[in-house]
């Protein structure tokens, strides 16, 4: 049931993308963005997706050209669409919590 609902968001906004190799790569990512995985960078997504390194996903994310505001449009109105209800109630939970440590990179409230 999730493939198929990722595929249907994916072709929500596939025509944004004019060649073949970043439409793969977007559901790729997608696809790797909702797996189980512990950490989620360029490499373990690319793993997921059974490339041997992350230049596919990179060139996506980075050099592709592809408008990302109407993709989020298109993305948008796929919820609108499925999970949309007039008394629906949006919840923000700022729940976060802190790293240990003072010398890391990226030491701060998540």
């Amino acid at each position: 049931m999730w493939a198929r609902e990722l595929e249907a968001v994916h072709e929500r906004f596939v025509h944004r993308f004019s060649r073949s190799e970043p439409r793969e790569s977007a559901l790729a990512y997608m696809r790797g963005l909702i797996a189980p995985l512990q950490r989620k960078n360029g490499w373990t997504l690319a793993e997921e997706a059974g490339h041997a390194g992350p230049d596919r996903i990179h060139r996506m994310l980075n050099r592709i050209e592809w408008d990302a505001d109407e993709v989020l449009d298109d993305v948008r109105q796929y919820v609108v669409d499925n999970l949309g209800d007039p008394n629906a109630v949006l919840v923000v939970d700022d729940t976060g919590f802190l790293k240990k440590g003072t010398r890391s990179a990226g030491v701060q409230r998540q």
